[in-house]
């Protein structure tokens, strides 16, 4: 929503909200241990690659269309994940991953044309770079995924802050600044560091896959772009699988410890 109501371009907006999420984390960890392992560095390459083409993606095409398609991400880190962290998925999760592709598909296809095609290819490159992210980031589920992030937004800050010369500088632009920074980037991310050492990669991105719904919702209501109706079904496809697969989830790890033998 904020992405929509700034006049800011995707430079310079990713670089000056990245800055202030770096900030923020860095205030949070007070003293980083950078350790400059492949992992660290990959995923914080992965991290800036995401929130810089969703931004992007997001200028050119429609917001629903935007994160909707990064958010194909758990079929790629379902298969990336079995290569990477040697997690495989379990029928479950390729159930899951059916039915939300094809919410995602019903939701996408009304609106496929010809002006979104290049940020709607976009979305989906950005989908691949957020569940590099997530791998990585499990990857150092023992290690330092918060200084990943970290690393990530002060990558993402050098790209962009170059070109915040010339941008308007009002009191609402300067708000929707500190509200991406502080509240959408930078403690979301924080808490997202500390989840991802208790969640396999899966679990972690496909509980994500509940903002893609309120996207939209928020964008809707504030910048009067309204998704049609086969659209919102496919919305709706996509939270029902999430739900669906959270509570089997849950059940599946309930009833594992119940059948497994005490120890002596």
């Amino acid at each position: 929503m904020l992405i929509k109501l700034s006049s800011w371009q995707t430079l310079p907006l990713n670089g000056a909200r990245s800055l202030i999420s770096a900030i923020v984390i860095w205030i949070y960890l007070r003293r980083p241990q950078f350790i400059w392992s492949r992992a660290q560095i990959g995923g914080a390459i992965a991290y800036a690659l995401t929130i810089n083409t969703f931004v992007l993606a997001t200028k050119m095409t429609t917001a629903a269309n935007a994160i909707l398609l990064q958010y194909t991400s758990p079929f790629w880190v379902a298969l990336l994940g079995i290569w990477i962290l040697g997690e495989k998925p379990r029928r479950l999760d390729w159930g899951a991953m059916a039915v939300l592709m094809f919410g995602v598909l019903l939701f996408f296809g009304e609106q496929l044309s010809a002006a979104n095609l290049a940020g709607n290819i976009i979305a989906l490159f950005s989908g691949v770079c957020l569940a590099m992210m997530v791998l990585l980031l499990r990857k150092q589920k023992n290690g330092s995924p918060t200084e990943t992030l970290l690393l990530g937004n002060i990558i993402s800050a050098i790209i962009g802050i170059p070109f915040v010369f010339g941008q308007e500088w009002s009191p609402p632009q300067v708000g929707i600044l500190l509200f991406l920074g502080i509240v959408q980037l930078g403690i979301p991310f924080i808490l997202y560091a500390i989840v991802i050492k208790h969640l396999d990669a899966i679990e972690a991105i496909l509980i994500q896959m509940l903002e893609p719904i309120l996207n939209p919702i928020w964008v809707a209501i504030w910048v009067s772009e309204r998704p049609s109706p086969l659209a919102m079904w496919g919305g709706l496809i996509v939270l029902g699988a999430v739900t669906t697969r959270a509570v089997l989830s849950i059940k599946d790890k309930e009833s594992s410890k119940e059948t497994r033998p005490a120890s002596l």
